[in-house]
């Protein structure tokens, strides 16, 4: 009731200033036309009008609905409104004015119209304007968080007017970071562009600055970074508009704002799919996803989705992960017809009914044990799961007539030390043998440590920083090759759409990262100091783990395609004599990482006959 009564009275007073304008617009209308001095028969005429003259502006203002709206939101639409029912007003006047003969000179109809158009502009202006220096009074005065906006491009303006107009989101932008120079000095939404980056240690120290916000989804990684490196000096919070691959719609919305993470700052560009290849070979199909409720399992399914497939099929030993991948489908593609499949791909007999029953088009497989050190304690389990579980699966879809079968890989499989790595090398060679003969396409997908992916090194970190460390590095000068998830599966896509067969897809991955550079940037990115506020703790490499990784081995050839940030490596061999070294290999009960080791050394030094050295682009 009370915010009733508040908006009437806001009402009556529009109308009271409306009113007066009304007849100010008039009086000067006849002031300026007669230069000063208005003759007694035409001050009659105003005089005798003026009542009426307001009441039909009134009359014409509320049918043009002026009072029902929210001023302090006013923009180009509201001029519009103004300038329409203003138009209507002055003709109305002119006819009435007529019709009781007491018509004015027609040139005080056009003054009286620019005279009131303008004031009754400005008087809603000075509404919006007075409205916003309120609003920023009191999110100053409540203690609402200052913010740096560095980006004036599209992204940045409508951060910054979603800012405005949604006061409960208690941000007040301060100031716009750009550096092109034409911009500086300009105004979005009242917030001014205060200079290029070299200027934001300064801003933040003089406009006490609490949180800065990058708003610049197209730009490329590198510079993320260097803008990242200077913000994070400052100690502010730093949080940042995703990239537009993340935004799939193509929107900009501040819900999607993020803190800026670790993947934001890779030295290089991501990889982007060709979207017109990946949907010639999924939309309608059937397609199967091993592993889909895992990391890149999920992401598999999420992206394929995108791309309408007849039906997905969900394999996955882990109940709880599949009812939550259920969940995001049931959300996010409410139309995506897909079927839970609870099974093991050790399980021949129910990798076989599967694969007979419907019969798939195309099969990710992404199951597998990967974790290094568990695996070197476990390596019966990784040769079943990596080596086995692949061998039953690539099978079956060959004998139900898959036209694709993309295997993940890891860079592990290259010159391999571990268990793990030496059983993914395995199946990488199970998938060049079954690409020998049939119709269906294998392929393996080759790719570096997924940052974010379940039991990787940014979560670990991350869950050590929020403890209050230590955070633990392996070795002062371990490296990895890094991806993120959504990237490594946009690679698997597109290896399904050039996959003719036996080749490993390999993504340039750029200069592989230092662990310890990893660790001291995610503290810094919490605001926190290495060394001072976390401690880092070097605590050796563990079991199987290498000091650095590799992407190619000596024997492959390294072959480009047509999407630059994508090779592979192709072999020829003979599947016939491999084939009995892994029946040889499933006789073992105990088996190791020297058995495996020995099954590459004999397979590749026998076996595999490297192509002549060449460089094409497919």
């Amino acid at each position: 009731m009370g915010n009733f009564y508040k908006f009437k009275k806001t009402l009556f007073l529009m109308a009271t200033l409306d009113a007066a304008i009304i007849n100010l617009s008039l009086y000067l209308s006849f002031y300026l036309r007669f230069d000063g001095f208005i003759p007694g028969q035409y001050f009659t005429k105003y005089a005798n009008s003026w009542p009426e003259v307001t009441g039909i502006c009134l009359v014409t203002f509320v049918i043009f609905n002026l009072y029902g709206r929210l001023w302090k939101f006013a923009s180009v639409g509201e001029l519009i409104s103004i300038i329409s029912a203003t138009s209507v007003a002055t003709m109305a006047v002119l006819v009435y004015t007529f019709m009781i003969n007491n018509a004015y000179p027609r040139s005080i109809y056009i003054i009286f119209w620019l005279l009131l158009t303008g004031f009754i502009g400005f008087s809603r202006l000075v509404l919006r304007a007075s409205n916003d220096f309120t609003e920023t009074f009191k999110k100053m005065k409540n203690g609402k968080k200052r913010v740096l906006i560095v980006g004036a491009g599209h992204a940045g303006s409508l951060v910054i007017k979603e800012f405005k107009q949604n006061p409960e989101l208690e941000m007040i932008p301060v100031g716009i970071i750009d550096d092109d120079k034409s911009k500086h000095g300009l105004s979005i939404y009242g917030v001014r562009v205060l200079g290029g980056r070299e200027k934001i240690p300064y801003i933040v120290e003089t406009k006490k600055v609490e949180e800065i916000i990058i708003a610049m989804p197209s730009v490329d990684r590198r510079e993320v970074k260097k803008i990242a490196d200077i913000c994070s000096a400052t100690k502010c919070k730093v949080k940042i508009v995703p990239g537009i691959y993340e935004l799939l719609n193509g929107k900009v919305d501040v819900r999607k704002i993020r803190d800026i993470r670790i993947e934001d700052l890779l030295g290089r560009e991501p990889v982007r799919i060709n979207m017109e290849e990946a949907k010639k070979y999924l939309k309608g199909k059937k397609v199967l996803v091993t592993g889909a409720g895992g990391s890149i399992g999920s992401e598999l399914v999420r992206q394929v989705a995108r791309f309408e497939p007849e039906l997905l099929l969900l394999f996955d030993i882990s109940e709880n992960n599949i009812f939550d991948l259920e969940h995001q489908l049931k959300t996010y593609f409410p139309k995506q017809k897909y079927i839970p499949i609870i099974g093991s791909i050790r399980d021949v007999a129910k990798v076989e009914a599967v694969m007979a029953k419907y019969r798939p088009d195309v099969v990710f497989h992404a199951a597998a044990h990967k974790h290094v050190p568990l695996m070197e304690l476990n390596p019966m389990e990784a040769i079943k799961n990596n080596v086995f579980g692949t061998l039953y699966v690539a099978e079956a879809a060959k004998k139900y007539k898959a036209e694709r079968f993309i295997l993940i890989s890891t860079d592990k499989a290259v010159n391999p030390k571990n268990v793990m790595g030496a059983s993914k090398r395995v199946a990488e060679i199970i998938i060049q043998m079954m690409a020998k003969s049939g119709d269906t396409r294998f392929a393996a997908v080759r790719f570096g440590n997924v940052l974010g992916s379940a039991g990787s090194v940014i979560p670990l970190f991350k869950k050590q920083i929020e403890a209050g460390g230590p955070v633990t590095v392996t070795h002062p000068e371990v490296t990895r090759y890094f991806m993120t998830i959504p990237e490594a599966v946009q690679l698997v896509i597109q290896a399904g759409a050039m996959a003719e067969g036996g080749e490993i897809f390999v993504l340039d991955m750029g200069e592989p990262v230092k662990i310890l550079d990893l660790a001291t940037e995610m503290i810094k990115l919490s605001g926190l100091e290495p060394g001072k506020d976390i401690k880092i703790e070097f605590i050796g490499l563990r079991p199987g783990e290498k000091l650095h990784e590799e992407l190619f081995y000596d024997k492959e050839d390294v072959i480009k395609t047509q999407c630059e940030k994508i090779y592979l490596a192709k072999t020829s061999s003979s599947y016939s004599e491999f084939k009995k070294e892994l029946e040889n290999l499933k006789n073992i009960f105990l088996a190791s990482n020297k058995e495996l080791q020995k099954l590459i050394e004999r397979f590749e030094e026998q076996f595999l006959t490297r192509e002549e050295k060449k460089v094409t682009v497919i």
